[in-house]
């Protein structure tokens, strides 16, 4: 009975009240929903971030490019090389900016942008100094060989003239034909070979007849080396050649009229003359114009 009582006055047990459940159910889905949306936060920035750095590559890549670019732009235009050089140091610059957001990728699009502008303006400026030096290149080897051709017909002409000018300074010049020398025994005129016998020595010849060269009064040098080359001389006898004075044996004055002149020349022996070979050469208005040799026993 009394275990009965105490069955029937036991009190009844707490329960969970509803509203605790509730709330942590909701805690329990706004942790999921968080973790859920930080996950797709964090994936999504790596995607973001994965792209950043695919156009800042792509962005640096082309800069590269495009520094190469005007490397190969370069000239000899000293004004045009300084421009370039100006734009590969901006590309430089650029090239330090550590792009990790897309404001930056922004600041290297719009940079980019700018550059690849002034690079056409400078293909464009470059082609045109490149054609107007090509035209300056070709007029200056016209113009050279023009001065060439120049050149050479001047020393052509220069060569005509100096072979003309010799030739009529040659054709002006007298000359001496059939020089014949001798030596004579006596007062009448008996040659001899014997040196101890001569008492004089005769050279005959006959001056050219020549038409361009001045008629008149013309003085012919006679010069006689002995074998010794010791020139034969009648006292202290200079005449003026090829700047020098030099000593004659014997000379004659001759009137010339442009044709042809016989005349002879004698040299009184005054015990000079040696046994052997002589050469005798004669001069007129500071040339050479004939020359012989004979010899004496």
């Amino acid at each position: 009975m009394d275990h009965n009582k105490e069955i029937l006055y036991e009190k009844p047990r707490k329960k969970t009240p509803v509203f605790l459940i509730i709330l942590v159910i909701a805690l329990v889905c706004a942790v999921g929903y968080l973790g859920y949306t930080y996950y797709e936060l964090k994936k999504q920035s790596e995607i973001e971030k994965a792209e950043l750095t695919r156009q800042r590559e792509n962005l640096e890549t082309e800069l590269m490019e495009i520094y190469v670019e005007y490397d190969s732009l370069k000239s000899e235009n000293d004004t045009m090389n300084i421009k370039l050089q100006a734009e590969q140091e901006r590309i430089e610059r650029l090239l330090k900016i550590s792009a990790n957001n897309i404001y930056k990728i922004r600041i290297y699009e719009k940079e980019l942008r700018t550059i690849r502008k002034v690079l056409r303006s400078y293909v464009v400026q470059i082609d045109s100094l490149n054609m107007a030096n090509e035209e300056l290149r070709a007029e200056n080897l016209e113009v050279r060989k023009r001065l060439r051709r120049s050149e050479t017909e001047r020393n052509e002409l220069s060569e005509a003239k100096e072979e003309l000018t010799s030739k009529v300074e040659m054709a002006s010049i007298l000359s001496a034909k059939n020089i014949v020398l001798t030596a004579l025994r006596n007062d009448k005129g008996r040659e001899t070979t014997r040196y101890d016998k001569a008492i004089r020595l005769k050279t005959c010849f006959t001056l050219r007849e020549n038409s361009i060269l001045e008629a008149g009064p013309k003085i012919i040098y006679m010069r006689i080396a002995r074998p010794d080359n010791v020139i034969l001389t009648a006292g202290v006898n200079f005449f003026d050649f090829e700047g020098e004075q030099i000593v004659y044996t014997a000379s004659r004055e001759v009137s010339y009229e442009n044709i042809d002149v016989d005349l002879c020349i004698y040299w009184q022996n005054d015990g000079q003359l040696v046994p052997g070979e002589y050469k005798l050469i004669l001069y007129a208005g500071g040339h050479q114009i004939g020359s012989t040799s004979f010899a004496l026993k």
